[in-house]
């Protein structure tokens, strides 16, 4: 493919005279062959600059970077901007994608609502697919990408794929870094959806007005200018994302309580999940949702919406809210101890995901509710007290556990989150050790909630060259410990 023919189709002009015949695209230099274009751009620790004459020896054909780059040897596309031009560049290479694409972002409830969306689209028919902290999710198959958002050149890749594949519907989660960094930039987005602003990547962003800002690239550069903004109405940043939307032209899809599109009018908890009475089009209807928890409520009528917006019929798409399957890692239920308590297994890693976790397993709870939680290392540690104090005000007995330390101290890390349990708290660092005692001493109408790793398969220890992931999954270790109590695993 000719770069000129990318560059005019990206909007991007191109040095005088200057033509190159492209075979890919890397931000890798090890991943650079004859005729890539390579970006080189400006990280938080590592600087991509620095590798341009390796690039350049390697084959790439072209250099995306700042102006002030030196660049010997192949064209330089200057740009101030670097990271969107290449990302505009390359997604005119990935050609083609599926012709629906829907993105989410949130603090809490991308991954569970860009899985509903799959799980609808694929009910009605539709060959669909998620991409996010699941890795890339089909019919068929599950893969692993490691990162909420992957790297621009993997996400237009996993895209085209998909469509190679005969996919036509893909919704994905668009972090804050992921949108900050121009991590999935350059294709047709017809709807994004909002769910929820909370204390999260504090140690990447300098303040909520920043981390909002970021988020909001979704409605303000992402998505369509014909396209739908669904934004769940009841959170307190909502208001905020209804004007971000409203600036940028979309047309508005809100959800909810306060919802003017899918009204949520009553939430009545079952014994295995809920019973939700909405109201679309002017007219109530009920739907049973086979998940229990607020949040699981938010997320399906979320997903719902972005089916809707893009086309889906309502009617069949409420239907298929009775047959979505759990999430991994999300309110998962991961065992049944010897007693009877059934033991929950969630990503909550933050204040208010914590808060609506226990929440969510309150009204099933007639004994006590024990939770197991810690916090990551390496990130941000303003809300390891506040985690504390969410466990203290709404469980009935806590153990601070540790979580993914990293290059920090656990102990460290356990103390910050002690710090806001007011002595309350209990402190068993090794996890193993914190998910069987919390599972030992649960009686008949207890429930346990293991939180903070959710779906992930490994504990990760140390950084750098020092660092280990040693393997662990929540919903092993809480099946085996109520194996090793003689109970029955489910």
């Amino acid at each position: 493919m000719k770069l000129s023919a990318l560059a005019t189709a990206a909007g991007i002009a191109l040095p005088g005279g200057t033509e190159a015949q492209v075979t890919g695209f890397a931000i890798d230099n090890r991943k650079v062959a004859p005729g890539t274009v390579f970006g080189a751009f400006q990280g938080a620790t590592v600087n991509g600059e620095d590798f341009i004459p390796a690039a350049v020896t390697a084959g790439a054909v072209a250099v995306v970077a700042r102006p002030e780059a030196r660049v010997v040897g192949a064209i330089h596309i200057a740009n101030d901007n670097p990271r969107r031009a290449f990302a505009r560049l390359a997604a005119g290479f990935f050609q083609p994608v599926p012709e629906t694409l829907v993105a989410v972002t949130g603090t809490n409830g991308k991954t569970s609502t860009v899985e509903m969306t799959r799980q609808i689209w694929r009910i009605l028919g539709e060959r669909s697919a998620s991409i996010g902290t699941l890795g890339v999710t089909t019919s068929d198959e599950s893969v692993s990408t490691g990162l909420t958002t992957p790297d621009i050149v993997t996400f237009l890749a996993n895209m085209h794929g998909l469509a190679r594949e005969g996919v036509s519907h893909v919704a994905y989660e668009a972090s804050s870094h992921g949108l900050d960094q121009y991590r999935n930039e350059g294709l047709r987005v017809k709807a994004g959806a909002f769910t929820n602003l909370s204390r999260d990547h504090l140690d990447y962003h300098k303040d909520m007005d920043d981390y909002f800002a970021a988020k909001m690239r979704l409605f303000g550069e992402v998505v369509d200018r014909d396209g739908t903004a669904v934004i769940w109405a009841d959170d307190e940043w909502s208001s905020r994302a209804v004007e971000q939307a409203r600036s940028g032209g979309l047309r508005l899809f809100t959800v909810g309580k306060g919802g003017e599109a899918i009204r949520l009018l009553a939430r009545t908890p079952t014994q295995l999940g809920q019973v939700l009475e909405i109201e679309w089009a002017g007219a109530p209807r009920k739907v049973t949702l086979p998940l229990i928890g607020a949040y699981q409520a938010a997320n399906a009528l979320v997903a719902a919406g972005l089916v809707i917006a893009t086309g889906g019929d309502a009617e069949r798409t409420f239907d298929a809210l009775s047959r979505l399957q759990p999430v991994r890692g999300r309110l998962e239920r991961a065992a049944i101890t010897q007693a009877g308590a059934p033991v929950y297994v969630d990503y909550a890693h933050t204040p208010d995901a914590l808060e609506a976790a226990i929440d969510a397993l309150r009204p099933h709870c007639t004994g006590r509710l024990l939770v197991v939680f810690g916090a990551g290392g390496d990130r941000d540690a303003g809300k390891r007290p506040q985690m504390g104090a969410v466990a203290q005000r709404l469980a009935d007995a806590a153990i601070v556990t540790d979580d993914n330390p990293r290059g920090e101290d656990p102990a460290a890390i356990r103390a910050m989150v002690l710090s806001g349990g007011g002595g309350a708290l209990r402190e068993v660092g090794d996890r193993r050790a914190a998910i069987a005692a919390a599972i030992a001493e649960a009686g008949a109408q207890d429930i346990v909630l293991i939180a903070g790793k959710g779906h992930e398969q490994g504990q990760i220890v140390g950084a750098g060259a020092d660092m280990r992931v040693l393997p662990f999954d929540d919903v092993i270790v809480a099946r085996e410990c109520a194996g090793q109590l003689g109970s029955e695993t489910q």
